[in-house]
């Protein structure tokens, strides 16, 4: 899971979940945790959308180098 995280991805996670929690705190359960609730998930969709680009980009960087040895043996084979 850390080859698809970079270090400010990372810091990006643990300042949103340390915001939240401190919201959560300072703000009590009241319609304004509504809104922080939003905010904080709007943050996980944006990192989980990040991380499925990544793995479907690795997905496809190994199909193409497959695709690229595929090829490149043919090529030799002629």
């Amino acid at each position: 899971m850390r080859e698809h995280f970079d270090i400010e991805s990372l810091v990006v996670i643990v300042i949103t979940c340390i915001l939240f929690i401190v919201a959560l705190f300072t703000k009590g359960f009241t319609h304004d945790l509504l809104l922080e609730t939003g905010v904080f998930l709007v943050s996980v969709k944006l990192i989980l959308m990040a991380y499925k680009n990544s793995v479907a980009s690795k997905v496809i960087l190994n199909e193409l180098n497959d695709i690229k040895k595929e090829l490149e043996e043919r090529k030799f084979d002629q």
